[in-house]
């Protein structure tokens, strides 16, 4: 009796355990988390001090709410001056562009948009029809092209560079980075403040060798798992213990802050890294 009562006890602890752990991980999953931080440089026109960019990145499909209720109610919370959307709106593996587009054509709606393109958008065989959508609702597609923003004598660039794997498949790595950095020469013309729109955080280098002010990226997925005190544990195309996974990283004069995304691709799951929304204030001077 003592022994069936003893192993009773002992399945309802594993069942308890079981259930906290799922209830962790949609809790993970599913809560949005806002990182906010002041980005100081005396190349910040004085008629953009307190100038907010929202960043959205990596979607991956994923739904917050009916029709995005609750991601959009975060960002118009935020009353940003611009929102940005660096990359992989949708997942190639199960391409959904109507979700996509229902956050799509709510942001237009808080904001101007600037878009550049995932690996995902690259690789869905898809990128025409999914330029032409955003095109229509709105969205300045920023693939491989710049734009000014005026506000009042001051202005400042906004650049977004082409994902690499647009180009053609069998471009090797090296070919790609050059291809990128010859872009970058030709878009980064004058001196006025620039930002820079980018998927790959791991290409830096690249971003720093061409003299990018403040540039922002995504892809890594905040390295999926994070572990306390040590970070990200793997990312696309960074490997185990990625370099650049969340947060900010500078090198010279050149900023780049890297979003933890907000859906999943091929790990369904996240642990200690909840869907994140980056918001980034102008401050002149530094």
């Amino acid at each position: 009796m003592k022994k069936q009562y003893n192993k009773s006890k002992r399945l309802k602890i594993v069942f308890v355990a079981i259930a906290l752990i799922i209830a962790f991980c949609m809790w993970q999953n599913n809560s949005i988390s806002v990182s906010s931080a002041d980005y100081y440089s005396a190349k910040v026109p004085a008629e953009f001090d307190g100038f907010k960019v929202v960043q959205i990145s990596d979607l991956h499909n994923k739904m917050f709410g009916k029709n995005q209720s609750r991601l959009l109610s975060k960002v118009e919370c935020l009353s940003p001056d611009i929102i940005i959307v660096t990359g992989d709106l949708i997942d190639r593996r199960r391409f959904d562009l109507e979700t996509a587009m229902c956050f799509v054509e709510g942001a237009v709606k808080i904001a101007p948009v600037y878009y550049v393109s995932g690996n995902h958008e690259a690789w869905s065989g898809k990128y025409d029809e999914i330029t032409r959508q955003l095109i229509d609702a709105g969205v300045f597609v920023m693939d491989d092209s710049k734009a000014e923003i005026t506000k009042g004598k001051e202005s400042i660039q906004i650049i977004g560079l082409p994902n690499p794997d647009l180009f053609a498949s069998n471009l090797s790595d090296g070919l790609k980075a050059d291809k990128l950095d010859e872009s970058l020469k030709l878009l980064s013309l004058n001196k006025e403040f620039g930002i820079l729109l980018a998927h790959h955080p791991e290409l830096f280098n690249i971003y720093t060798k061409n003299e990018m002010d403040l540039i922002f990226a995504g892809h890594a997925h905040g390295g999926q798992f994070r572990i306390p005190f040590i970070g990200g544990l793997f990312a696309p195309d960074q490997g185990l213990f990625p370099d650049y996974d969340s947060g900010s990283y500078v090198e010279g004069n050149s900023t780049m802050f890297v979003s933890r995304g907000l859906g999943n691709s091929i790990f369904p799951i996240r642990i200690n890294n909840p869907p994140e929304i980056v918001v980034i204030n102008l401050r002149c001077g530094g």
